[in-house]
């Protein structure tokens, strides 16, 4: 009798190449990319937008995943972590990657159509640089920098398509964000240094070297900080303040989790980041509802 494991369907490996049960990935753009509709709307924003901008959220990362695989995939066969994904391991062609990436961006796209024309020119550039990540390992010291940078366009994406501009706080939540994913990816980047070593891949890890902890810890808190200068600029009261206490109560918690560098720690602390933006949004909900 055959025993072999049946041939994993197309749908599968798409939604493997997605990382559909790897949800965490989509929360970290999520919850920055709702905390900046909230601030806008001084509150709710409307169940259209909270649809469109959760919605395009997964979409882009999900084609985000597909573009990365694409241009890592000679990397990845030397990575332990990423050696059987689906289109480093064949399952997946690279045309048919392609595909489904540019499939799922232009549903997102279609999504951002609906809003207004200064959203819809902030999506054009986010894709780009989303397109253009995966190549910074090879040329960037700090590739996590412009991770951050993609990462953090649905902050004036929100922004604009609920008032049509961009002001100040807009641009101070993407450099606060900006820290936050230097932080975290960072500590993703800590889990593959001894490989990214081995094939030449730049990361941050590498770059900080013996500073990678300390660079990680001060990331966080920069990003606790400015959004707590937000924050007070808005006006914004203690329900806000007990969101950044709590994010700053597992920062205290990443440090443990981090410091003795191991693969296991830190991939635990990358993965559980998602909390850090949930407990600031849901800190401004609140506050906003009580105004």
């Amino acid at each position: 009798m055959d025993t072999t494991d049946p041939a994993p369907s197309r749908l599968s490996l798409w939604l493997d190449l997605i990382r559909w049960n790897r949800p965490a990935g989509w929360l970290l753009l999520l919850w920055p990319t709702l905390s900046a509709l909230w601030l806008a709307a001084g509150g709710f924003p409307g169940l259209h937008l909270v649809l469109v901008f959760t919605l395009g959220t997964i979409l882009m990362r999900s084609a985000g995943c597909c573009i990365n695989d694409v241009a890592d995939r000679e990397f990845d066969r030397h990575v332990k972590r990423t050696a059987r994904r689906p289109v480093t391991s064949g399952a997946v062609s690279v045309g048919e990657a392609l595909k489904l990436g540019a499939a799922l961006a232009l549903l997102a796209f279609l999504l951002v159509l609906s809003t207004n024309t200064p959203t819809i020119l902030f999506s054009l550039a986010a894709l780009a640089i989303t397109i253009a990540y995966p190549y910074a390992k090879r040329w960037v010291s700090m590739p996590q920098a412009v991770l951050g940078v993609a990462f953090g366009f649905g902050i004036p994406m929100a922004w604009s398509a609920v008032t049509g501009t961009v002001p100040v706080e807009a641009w101070l939540l993407c450099l606060g964000n900006l820290c936050w994913v230097l932080a975290y990816d960072t500590e993703y980047a800590m889990v593959d240094r001894d490989d990214d070593l081995k094939i030449g891949i730049r990361t941050s890890a590498i770059t900080l070297g013996r500073f990678d902890v300390p660079a990680v810890m001060a990331f966080y808190l920069l990003f606790v900080a400015l959004w707590a200068l937000v924050g007070a600029r808005a006006g914004l009261g203690l329900p806000y303040a007990l969101g950044l206490a709590a994010a700053l109560v597992q920062v205290g918690w990443h440090f443990r989790l981090i410091r003795d560098r191991s693969r296991d720690g830190c991939f635990r602390a990358f993965r559980e980041n998602h909390w850090i933006g949930f407990s600031v949004f849901a800190g401004l909900v609140v506050d906003l509802l009580l105004r």
